[in-house]
């Protein structure tokens, strides 16, 4: 009877009602700890900015004149295909790496220390999002820059702005599923493995890299409905003209899909994870 009458209000202290502004408060002190992280560790920051410029180079120059000249203007008239293409892979990859970040977290003791603060859960979580969407935009700044440098033409700036925040928002979005894999799985290496197994086929088995004109029939059914696929498509619509309405709802369709599903998961995760 006494052990139950000590542990109720112990209860209560370890996980008391947190407001929403508190909540704000902890999630600004939480970026600016990961801010000041990455400053002390520039290396981090490598993947947001050499990712890009490879990719960017590797596509024009070894795949921009073949592929180019089923466009009917070759290698120029790829880059103008394939830049906006790439930046709906910048979200993809900023993900995968929030998750192993996050599994590396847990394994070094840090997010114990977390869960043991009287700071709210989702916190955490809304604080390593930020600073992810942060190096996505960066990433994304670097690729416009090399693209520009390789020949693509920005003709339309508020376009290429929307597109940008799109691709900040389904990014957004596909960090709940690899926050909540940094959760549950029981090694870096294996979030990393469940990526590249789920998001290889999502990249490929899409328009970021190719016209899906020339694939069978069922998976150019496959690649009208995925993600990656309209996201790549709103993006050049947006950018450098072309149809935008269905990549557009599409995107946000599985953004707001994948955020309401897995978002409360991954929080729930986070504070049960023994």
């Amino acid at each position: 009877m006494s052990s139950a009458t000590v542990e109720a209000p112990l209860a209560v202290e370890a996980d008391p009602r947190i407001s929403l502004r508190a909540h704000a408060r902890h999630t600004g002190a939480l970026i600016r700890r990961n801010l000041l992280w990455i400053r002390q560790d520039p290396e981090s920051m490598f993947d947001a900015i050499l990712f890009p410029v490879i990719f960017t180079l590797l596509f024009v120059y070894v795949f921009g004149g073949s592929i180019g000249q089923s466009l009917g203007g070759g290698q120029e008239a790829y880059v103008q295909y394939v830049v906006p293409g790439l930046m709906a892979m910048m979200g993809m990859n900023m993900a995968q790496g929030v998750g192993t970040g996050f599994n590396t977290d847990f394994n070094s003791g840090v997010m114990d220390r977390f869960r043991s603060l009287p700071i709210g859960r989702g916190s955490v979580l809304f604080a390593k999002i930020a600073v992810e969407v942060m190096r996505m935009l960066i990433a994304t700044a670097v690729l416009m820059v090399v693209g520009v440098l390789v020949g693509f033409h920005i003709t339309n700036w508020p376009g290429l702005f929307a597109s940008v925040g799109l691709s900040a928002i389904f990014g957004s979005a596909l960090m709940w599923v690899f926050l909540t894999l940094g959760v549950i799985m029981k090694s870096a290496q294996s979030v990393q493995a469940m990526g590249f197994l789920v998001l290889m086929p999502l990249q490929f088995g899409s328009s970021i890299f190719a016209p899906t004109n020339s694939m069978p029939g069922w998976l150019q059914n496959f690649t009208e409905y995925n993600p990656l696929s309209s996201l790549a498509d709103a993006a050049r619509g947006l950018m450098v003209g072309g149809p935008v309405q269905h990549g557009l709802w599409v995107t946000l369709g599985w953004s707001l899909g994948l955020t309401v599903v897995m978002a409360p998961i991954a929080i729930h995760k986070f504070r049960t994870k023994s």
